[in-house]
């Protein structure tokens, strides 16, 4: 039986390690060692190794937040409260203040990485604190002081190590080997790390089958701050004479067809490099005088990036609703689930298995409009949604890109394909998929989807397909931006017509256009104590405003755009004007001003002032400014009232 030691101290070491390659070398080595004895236990290890208790397709939950683990903490060191805060504010880390606090001691018999996949289980059936709790401990008095500080990061599900799971894929790859390629994607259709390391030590990794209900990587976009940016960002000006055609380059292909669900033919996704080639190659021979780019414009929705999977002949009714970060989102969203669940339907027997990427919308229907985010983040998290809330923030499903339909992956067709398959889908679809404002009594989803039924009369869409069309020039991106801002959105997404969708990647072939607000000057009222590399640090900045009478109200809190140089400086100066000392937070005197950017105002009842800046970000520190000259709540309310997407008037 492999000890958890062995994970515990291969961490150890990633985390003082500084090389990648050195990083992969040892994993390697370990998974190598790991795997003579069994391939499962590899997978186990790898799947610890990277921060996860469960794979992403095990919808279990350990339920061990960081309130229990402290308890559970305390309770096996003996020490003080003083102590523990002590040990956590020197390192930000709830693993490392359990390495400084427990005794050195070593277990008998060792604990080992079986013994850990049994705990986690219980935790995650369990539904009693007292004997979650009890569970803990046992578990923490079973383990050294360094099994301990991993175990407690696992929990919490951040390792800090320095190691991302593409560093363990290609360590998996080194190990067994096998093509990294073929054990990503193997990865990403099984949707478990753990079972995809063990089909590698297998010579299994062909074998892998796409299955429904794990998010894929959602494709991101890199933010560009003009129209002319985002022009550069696609293609290079060239000069108004006939360019020879180039040579067809060995990746620039034609696209692979789509991968059955449940096939084990593998799409060649091309590379990020790969496809900028593409791009600008098949914008070359065109030879423009101006720069000019083929791409889709849609407007950039202020809501809850999504991806829904639905529509599986297998599982009748089921629908899963995953964010951005992979979370199961699907309770808060009934509505959603009501409508969808009418798939497959005997109209449309070709709309199966679909996987959608999209934006969660609070949606005025009689406006025709996207609400604010701060309307939608009332339902964000809820684990019941009640008539009255579905009523007042009634929500749509804004599709923009098709990852999987009819039994295929998509993924490596082009997106002017992808999304030609989802306005035909949309188009045959979205008249069914409705739901009512409020829910129907005694509501089924199974019986809904098992006949194409007239929907309720007082049913409204619930899928809304993002409108799109080819733009080449600067001029027109730009009229673009202005018009969807009148629209209350937050700006234009550029989408090169022939990228692939590339899960988890921020690349060239996707660009948002998103432009700040306007900035105020506010001064810092409170400072807290940073995590990880920040542990010990002033690094998160409270600030206010001033009212007519000098008083000031807090607006928000902001941690990014200064150096670490000024974190340090800054932290020096707040501990040295600390008014109160609140353990991980502290109010200081008022003396230190900011310039903060942000992208838009909401209504807020979390602060004094009424109002919370939107994803405020410091541009530099104003030493030169008197707090006397810092902006007002007066200037705020201008800049709400300014705002085409300020919502609904409290």
């Amino acid at each position: 039986m492999t000890p958890f030691a062995q994970l515990a101290t291969l961490a150890e070491e990633l985390a003082t390690e500084s090389s990648r390659l050195k990083k992969r070398a040892a994993i390697a080595a370990a998974l190598a060692e790991v795997a003579a004895q069994t391939p499962d236990v590899a997978g186990l290890f790898c799947l610890y190794l990277a921060g996860e208790p469960f794979p992403e397709t095990d919808p279990r939950k350990l339920n061990t937040g960081g309130a229990i683990l402290t308890r559970s903490l305390q309770d096996v060191a003996h020490c003080t409260d003083a102590a523990l805060t002590a040990a956590y504010r020197r390192h930000g880390d709830l693993g490392a203040a359990a390495f400084d606090l427990l005794p050195s001691t070593d277990p008998q018999p060792p604990l080992t990485l079986h013994d850990v996949a049994e705990t986690f289980v219980a935790l995650a059936a369990s539904r009693l604190t007292a004997h979650r709790s009890a569970l803990l401990k046992t578990l923490l008095q079973r383990a050294t002081p360094l099994e301990a500080k991993y175990l407690l990061k696992l929990m919490l599900g951040d390792m800090r190590i320095g190691v991302k799971q593409s560093l363990i894929e290609e360590a998996i790859a080194v190990a067994s080997s096998t093509d990294v390629a073929d054990v990503r994607h193997a990865v990403m259709l099984e949707g478990d790390l753990a079972r995809a390391t063990s089909m590698a030590f297998r010579d299994t990794l062909a074998t892998a089958r796409m299955h429904l209900f794990h998010p894929l990587g959602f494709m991101l976009a890199s933010p560009v701050e003009t129209p002319e940016e985002a022009i550069a960002r696609f293609t290079e000006p060239t000069p108004a004479v006939a360019q020879p055609k180039p040579k067809p380059s060995r990746r620039t292909k034609k696209h692979p067809a789509a991968t059955p669900l449940g096939s084990p033919q593998l799409p060649a996704n091309a590379s990020e490099a790969a496809l900028v080639e593409d791009i600008e190659a098949e914008a070359s021979t065109h030879a423009p005088e101006t720069p000019t780019v083929h791409a889709f414009l849609e407007d950039k929705y202020d809501g809850m990036r999504a991806q829904i999977h639905c529509g599986d002949p297998s599982q009748p009714a089921r629908v899963a609703i995953y964010s951005r970060n992979r979370e199961d989102i699907t309770e808060s969203f009934p509505e959603i689930v009501e409508a969808f669940s009418r798939l497959p339907l005997p109209s449309a027997p070709d709309a199966t298995a679909l996987i959608l990427d999209g934006e969660l919308l609070a949606w005025d229907f009689t406006a025709a409009k996207a609400l604010p985010f701060s309307t939608l983040g009332q339902r964000i998290g809820r684990k019941r949604v009640d008539a009255a809330m579905r009523r007042d923030i009634p929500v749509i499903f804004m599709a923009f890109d098709l990852l999987a339909a009819s039994g295929n992956l998509l993924l490596a067709q082009p997106l002017r394909e992808r999304r030609a398959r989802l306005e035909a889908l949309a188009q045959t679809l979205a008249a069914h998929l409705v739901s009512p404002l409020e829910p129907a009594p005694h509501h089924n989803h199974a019986q809904a989807a098992l006949f194409d039924a007239a929907p309720p009369s007082d049913a409204v869409p619930r899928l809304m397909l993002s409108p799109a069309r080819l733009v080449q020039t600067a001029d027109e991106i730009d009229r673009a931006y202005a018009d969807a801002r009148s629209r209350a959105n937050e700006g234009v997404m550029l989408k090169a017509a022939n990228s692939a969708y590339l899960p988890g990647r921020r690349g060239l072939a996707w660009v948002k256009l998103k432009r700040e607000l306007a900035t105020l000057d506010v001064v810092i009222t409170g400072a807290e104590f940073g995590h990880g590399r920040r542990a010990g640090l002033l690094s998160d900045y409270t600030f206010a405003v001033q009212d007519s009478t000098g008083t000031l109200l807090n607006v928000g809190k902001a941690y990014s755009g200064v150096t670490d140089a000024e974190i340090a400086e800054l932290t020096a100066w707040l501990t040295a004007h600390t008014l109160q000392d609140h353990g991980h937070f502290r109010t200081v005197e008022p003396l230190r001003v900011l310039e903060v950017a942000f992208n838009n105002i909401m209504r807020s009842d979390r602060h004094a002032s009424g109002f919370a800046l939107r994803f405020p970000r410091i541009l530099r520190i104003r030493d030169d400014k008197p707090v006397q000259e810092i902006d007002t709540l007066a200037r705020v309310e201008q800049i709400y009232h300014s705002q085409p997407d300020k919502g609904r008037q409290p």
